[in-house]
Formats: structure tokens, C-alpha cells, sequence
């Protein structure tokens, strides 16, 4: 059985309301979202067809718990995101959790077309918002 899209962006936005009202988030087009929480953090979306995307790591769900779960993932202390540049240009993003006290790789998403040529460098950006119940 498949629940209508729009429950998903409702129960975002009510959550942001009661757990975090302090984020700052904007809607449009069918998409929620959240602007990056601290200062080296990154911005988290939502939208109706159930995709989550995390700056430019993205990811699609065929259920919006798990859809709604990565979202309150990707604003939590317990992920973060590993990007590479090549020069100033993101190519790059690897998604990191933490388990035991490590940062594991989780999954990757990348351009096919970037300056190849340019020094790649990497910076690590978490929003960090720790768990409230």
C-alpha cells in the first residue's frame, strides 16, 4: 500500500515545529527544505516523491519511513558529509555515519563531468544536531 507523498512533507514539518523550531526551512514545488544548521553544516531536502538529498548526495525510498528516517538522519550529530572538490568545483559526496566511535562510508554520489585536471580536496560537514526523543 502506498501512503500519499504529501504525509511525508507534513510529518517534516510538524516534527521541525515541536523538535526543532529553531531550523530554518523553506518549501517549494513539493520539496521541504531545511537550510544547513551550523555554520560548516549542509542543507537538507525532502520531497514529495520521496527523495532525500543531502547537499548533493541524494537517494530515493519506495517507503516514507525509511524516507523520513534518512531525513532525520541527515540533520542528526551521527552523519556527516565527506566532500571532494576539484579546485573550487564539488564533484563529490560520500556519505559517512557513525558507528562505534568511527566514521564508516555509507554511499557516494558524484558528477560524470568535472575539472578532472584540478587538485582534489576534501572537507567534512556535519550539521550535528543531536537526538531529541
Amino acid at each position: 500500500m502506498r501512503y500519499p507523498s504529501m504525509s511525508v512533507l507534513d510529518k517534516i514539518r510538524d516534527s521541525l515545529k515541536t523538535k526543532h523550531p529553531d531550523l530554518r526551512y523553506t518549501e517549494a514545488d513539493g520539496k521541504l527544505l531545511v537550510h544547513a544548521p551550523t555554520p560548516n553544516g549542509f542543507d537538507v531536502s525532502i520531497s514529495q516523491d520521496l527523495t532525500v538529498s543531502y547537499d548533493g548526495w541524494h537517494e530515493h525510498f519506495d517507503s516514507p519511513e525509511k524516507t523520513l528516517e534518512c531525513f532525520a538522519f541527515g540533520v542528526s550529530d551521527q552523519c556527516r558529509l565527506k566532500v571532494t572538490y576539484r579546485g573550487k568545483f564539488p564533484h563529490k559526496w560520500t556519505l559517512e555515519s557513525l558507528q562505534e566511535g568511527q566514521w564508516v562510508e555509507d554511499s557516494t554520489t558524484g558528477l560524470l563531468f568535472f575539472p578532472f585536471w584540478r587538485s582534489p580536496r576534501v572537507q567534512f560537514r556535519q550539521n550535528g544536531l543531536p537526538k531529541r526523543e
